[in-house]
C-alpha cells in the first residue's frame, strides 16, 4: 500500500531538497526585487539619485512623488491626467505674504551625480509637462510657474576664478490652465538665464538657449553642468505638479514608486 501511494524515503528526501532549492531561489528574487535590483543596475541606480537637494531648499516646501493629479473636475481628455503613467512630482511652496512661512520658500528636485561633468553645449531638447490652476495664476501672474535649473561650472576664460552660476528656464504661460498642459519646450519658448550674470543672459535679460549658450562659448574649456533640477521659489506661492521632465534623448516619468526614464520618439 505505501510503494503504490505513498512514497520512499529516498524519494522525500530528494523532493524536500528540490523545495529547499526553489524556495532560496524564489526568496533571492523577491529579496533583488525589493532592494530595487531588477538586473538592470544602470537604469536603477539612475532612479535612485533623484530626490529634493537639500542645500537647495528654504523653508518647508513639498516636492513630494504623488498619483495624479487627474482633473481638475469637468476637465477631460489629455489635459485630466499626467501625460505618463500615473504619477507626478507634487510641487508646494509658499511666499512671504502667507501665514505658511515667515519668508518665501524654495525647493529644488533634482539629481547631482548623473549629470556632473555633462557639457552645457550639449544640451539640444529640455523641457516638461505642468499642472497649473488658476489660484496660481492669482498668486503670481500667468508665468508663475516652476523652473528648470542646471548648476554649471561657467568655465569662462574671462572669468577663471568664478566656478559656480546656474542656469535658469523661466517657461511662458501654461497654454492650460486647471489641467496638464502638452509639452512645454524649453529650447523655443519661455526665457534663459544666469544667476551669476557672467554674461549678457542675466536676470534681467530673456536668451533663449542657443543665445545662452553662445554667451558662454568664450574660447574656454566649455561650459559644464553640475546637477539638474525642476525648482519653484523664492517668488510667488504655487501649488501644482510637473511631470514629463526632457532632457535631450531621455524622458524622466514622475511616479510614486520613483523616476523612471523613458527615450524620447
Amino acid at each position: 500500500m505505501s510503494t503504490r501511494f505513498g512514497m520512499t524515503r529516498g524519494k522525500a528526501l530528494v523532493i524536500a531538497a528540490v523545495a529547499a532549492i526553489v524556495a532560496s531561489t524564489l526568496s533571492a528574487s523577491m529579496s533583488t526585487a525589493a532592494d530595487g535590483n531588477d538586473g538592470n543596475d544602470g537604469n536603477e541606480a539612475r532612479a535612485d539619485h533623484w530626490g529634493v537637494i537639500a542645500r537647495n531648499t528654504i523653508g518647508s516646501p513639498v516636492a513630494d512623488l504623488r498619483n495624479g493629479p487627474y482633473g481638475s473636475f469637468g476637465v477631460t481628455g489629455t489635459a485630466a491626467r499626467p501625460p505618463y503613467g500615473r504619477g507626478s512630482l507634487g510641487i508646494a511652496v509658499a511666499d512671504a505674504s502667507t501665514s505658511l512661512s515667515p519668508s518665501s520658500e524654495k525647493v529644488d528636485f533634482g539629481n547631482e551625480v548623473d549629470f556632473f561633468g555633462d557639457s552645457v553645449q550639449g544640451l539640444r531638447r529640455v523641457g516638461f509637462h505642468v499642472f497649473q490652476t488658476g489660484e496660481n495664476i492669482t498668486y503670481g501672474g500667468t508665468e508663475n510657474l516652476p523652473n528648470i535649473r542646471f548648476e554649471i561650472d561657467p568655465n569662462l576664460t574671462a572669468l577663471p576664478a568664478d566656478n559656480y552660476s546656474t542656469i535658469v528656464w523661466v517657461p511662458d504661460a501654461s497654454p492650460v490652465t486647471n489641467g496638464w498642459s502638452p509639452f512645454l519646450d524649453a529650447t523655443s519658448t519661455g526665457h534663459w538665464f544666469l544667476t551669476g550674470s557672467e554674461t549678457a543672459c542675466n536676470a534681467a535679460a530673456e536668451c533663449t538657449l542657443e543665445e545662452l549658450k553662445t554667451s558662454l562659448n568664450d574660447g574656454g574649456e566649455g561650459a559644464t553642468i553640475y546637477t539638474a533640477a525642476v525648482g519653484k521659489g523664492r517668488d510667488n506661492l504655487w501649488i501644482g505638479a510637473v511631470d514629463g521632465l526632457r532632457i535631450n534623448q531621455t524622458i524622466y516619468d514622475f511616479e510614486t514608486s520613483g523616476v523612471k526614464e523613458r527615450r524620447a520618439g
